[in-house]
């Protein structure tokens, strides 16, 4: 490991559709060694694949390269690299995009891509990954449906391509962590036996990785975000300062807008995840062993990161073909919620053509958002929707629509539609995670002009060294004291944090809270029963907890909450983004010396 200055990494984006401004704003405003942004959310991929399909070698981010245009001279002009994952499925047609900008602008970078990630023709090699997977390598009929298959690359192509001289790197699908561990790992000169140093970097990468999350961006105590009260709504996005030992600093540019803080690092922290073993191709990264300090305004410090070898295979990304789906919601309004809810679901199977067991999936829910004695109309309204998905079009097109609104005379009083219930039936697919040996899967490298170069998955694992380490609670927890009976009804959120979302189609939901008593508490409170007591929508689940007790936070895993995935949920929130914030707003008993 090399003894180097800190490198600063900047993210200018989150996912595909994030701000187009913001590769311009962290390029202009303030120094940076290297731009990158994540484009590859699990959807995205079912997304490109469609633009694919109608425009063969264009399945990629094109709002990267329109952002290139904006700053490619400066980035040039000031040695910043530029590292990222828009190259989608199609990285090759992404760099030559790339470079077609860069003629047009009389520029003349070295552009490198990063590809080997797509095993569409290996199918039969994937295995079920570590938590269950729905999809079966042993089926034909998943093969023939499958549309995508992306494994999830490391860092070291990225390490390669930046070690030929490469100006700009374009990937396949890699891990969202490795467009920043890989620019740190090839500045600080790091083998893949520097586990610690990689961890740190991966978790910095995880950190930054979803743009303004980072920085005050859906926050839960968001009102303490300064500048949201004073017209300034636009956050900053983050950058990385990653030392040689993999320790790092989260900032953000100086006048810019949000908040870097213990809290927005924490629950960017538990964004997603599963096990605080965090898996990934390059290292396993122990988040529970992340020590996080405020060392200055919008400047926090993460070390201590412990990293195990990574696991033997690599995750596969897979998306198939599901079927067709429609949704028809009506407004269900005033008196008698339940029974008018019953008597459209009577009248649309009496007018529907097909018995439900004909239909591949069917999903009905009743969302009481009437209110009692109503003072408008919309505070009168319940939601009632159905939902119809099934291999054949035909039943989820103009006859399902037509179930619901041929009977429109002959229903329930008030009946009326309140969204949905197109002639013609959607296309959605499934996502799926799969694994594959890590041999059966090199990184390739290919410089514009060049020649291709394969870099090895599979690095020696005979010298990995065993953590002997062990993880303390920053707390005593056997000297708490505290009178827990001394309570009174108060809202969760209090004084409780959270972040949720999606990993396929479970969802994750980490609390965290901001101080070592309320940290006992949280501990102590939230057991999985109490959860499901909370949200009674995930009880029947199987629900895996986890504590990270040096950030102060418990991680749960609630397995299928999310059916298929997002292409697939029929839920109002696909990607569990509200989970969080529906348990702050619960009612439970609080010590009152913590309030």
């Amino acid at each position: 490991m090399s003894d180097t200055a800190p490198i600063r990494i900047a993210n200018c984006s989150g996912y595909f559709g994030d701000r187009q401004s913001a590769a311009l704003e962290m390029v202009e405003g303030g120094p940076i060694d290297v731009l990158t942004g994540d484009w590859l959310a699990e959807l995205t991929m079912l997304i490109l694949n469609r633009i694919q399909a109608k425009h063969p070698g264009q399945g990629f981010a094109r709002t990267f390269v329109s952002q290139m245009e904006q700053v490619m001279g400066t980035c040039l002009d000031h040695g910043i690299k530029v590292v990222t994952n828009a190259g989608g499925l199609d990285p090759d047609g992404c760099a030559e995009a790339i470079a077609q900008v860069a003629d047009r602008l009389g520029l003349a970078p070295k552009i490198a891509y990063v590809h080997g990630d797509d095993v569409l023709d290996r199918l039969e090699l994937l295995t079920p990954f570590a938590d269950g997977s729905l999809f079966d390598p042993g089926s034909s009929v998943d093969r023939s449906k499958v549309l995508t298959a992306n494994a999830y690359l490391g860092c070291w192509g990225i390490v390669d391509a930046l070690t030929q001289g490469a100006d700009i790197v374009v990937t396949g699908r890699v891990t969202d962590a490795a467009v920043v561990c890989g620019p740190a790992a090839w500045h600080h000169g790091w083998s893949p036996h520097d586990l610690d140093p990689l961890a740190g970097a991966v978790t910095a990468g995880h950190i930054i990785e979803c743009s303004g999350q980072a920085t005050g961006g859906n926050y839960s105590f968001f009102t303490e975000v300064p500048g949201w009260n004073e017209g300034r709504a636009r956050v900053g996005y983050p950058w990385a300062e990653i030392a040689a030992d993999g320790s790092s600093v989260i900032g953000k540019h100086d006048g810019t807008g949000g908040l870097v803080s213990v809290g927005t690092v924490t629950s960017q922290l538990l964004y997603e995840i599963g096990s605080p073993k965090y898996l990934g191709p390059d290292v396993t990264a122990r988040f529970d062993t992340a020590e996080l300090v405020q060392i200055g305004p919008d400047r926090v410090r993460v070390s201590k990161v412990r990293g195990e070898h990574p696991p033997e295979t690599l995750k596969v990304a897979t998306n198939r073909m599901g079927g067709y789906r429609n949704t028809v919601t009506l407004g269900l309004v005033g008196l008698d919620i339940e029974e008018k809810a019953e008597l459209c679901e009577a009248v649309f199977w009496d007018a529907y053509p097909f018995d439900r067991d004909e239909v591949d999936d069917v999903t009905v829910q009743l969302s009481r958002t009437d209110h009692e004695d109503p003072e408008t109309n919309d505070m009168a309204t319940a939601r009632w929707s159905i939902t119809v998905k099934d291999e054949d079009k035909d039943k989820a097109g103009r006859v399902f629509s037509g179930a619901i609104f041929q009977t429109a005379l002959a229903s329930i009083p008030g009946m009326h539609g309140l969204s949905g219930g197109p002639s013609s039936a959607e296309p959605y697919g499934i996502y799926a995670p799969a694994a594959i040996a890590r041999e059966a899967v090199p990184s390739l490298v290919t410089v514009l002009g060049g020649d291709t170069r394969e870099v090895s998955s599979v690095q020696p694992v005979t010298d990995w060294p065993e953590p002997g380490w062990p993880i303390h609670d920053p707390v005593n927890a056997t000297a708490a004291t505290y009178e827990w009976r001394k309570t009174r009804p108060e809202l969760f959120g209090t004084i409780i944090g959270a972040r949720s979302g999606d990993k396929g189609g479970d969802a994750n939901l980490g609390l965290f809270a901001r101080s070592d008593e309320a940290w006992l508490w949280l501990d102590e409170f939230v057991t999985t029963h109490q959860l499901e007591k909370m949200l009674p929508e995930v009880a029947g689940h199987r629900i895996d907890r986890y504590r990270l007790p040096k950030v102060w936070s418990l991680n749960f895993v609630i397995h299928g909450l999310l059916g298929d995935g997002v292409a697939a949920s029929t839920r109002p929130d696909a990607q569990a983004k509200s989970l969080g914030e529906w348990i702050r707003a619960r009612v439970v008993e609080i010590p009152v010396h913590l309030l």
